[in-house]
């Protein structure tokens, strides 16, 4: 475990490494495990390693609790998979989201414990916390998550995936009737 040694991340801070392979990736990927503070992202060999402060954990679970507390009132079943790694080696893109749901498709992740990009759908929602570094929407919009909201400097952002790019809407398509900006503002 030389890599886990060696890397000295503070909190708050983030590491980019250029022309990473996907074997790289993974190999970094299983050496740094699943119990871990950092946060990776991978696309087309740029690798980001990023430790999240607390103020960004409480943004994450405020506004990953209003989302269950929603799907939960209005009778919605769903998954929360939080931060869990998404990968796909064919796009060669993978993201760890702050939070993600399955709401729309959460009948075909039902009983499984491994999800494959390649084959399984993407979460419908992810949340990302840019409180100290920007999220890159490549990374979702190539795995395809349809619904991507993205909170900083205490402003959240809804973006909707259509036509294969991310367009920025004033409403959530999951909750339409409910001014999410405007509760999470």
């Amino acid at each position: 475990m030389v890599l886990k040694r060696q890397l000295r991340i503070q909190p708050g801070q983030q590491l980019l490494f250029e022309d990473v392979s996907w074997q790289q990736f993974e190999s970094i990927l299983a050496e740094l495990g699943e119990h871990r503070a950092a946060r990776l992202s991978y696309s087309h060999g740029f690798l980001e390693i990023m430790v999240p402060l607390p103020e960004h954990e409480k943004a994450k679970e405020m506004i990953g609790d209003l989302v269950k507390i929603l799907l939960e009132a209005r009778q919605i079943a769903f998954e929360s998979l939080g931060s869990t790694t998404w990968k796909n080696e064919r796009m060669t893109q993978a993201v760890e989201p702050d939070a993600c749901f399955y709401i729309q498709n959460q009948v075909a992740v039902i009983g499984k414990n491994l999800l494959d990009m390649s084959v399984d759908t993407p979460p419908d929602l992810s949340i990302e916390i840019d409180l100290t570094s920007r999220t890159q929407l490549d990374n979702h919009q190539i795995l395809g998550v349809p619904e991507l909201w993205r909170y900083g400097k205490q402003e959240l952002q809804i973006n909707v995936l259509q036509g294969g790019k991310y367009v920025e809407f004033n409403f959530s398509p999951t909750f339409p009737n409910i001014s999410i900006i405007k509760l999470v503002n």
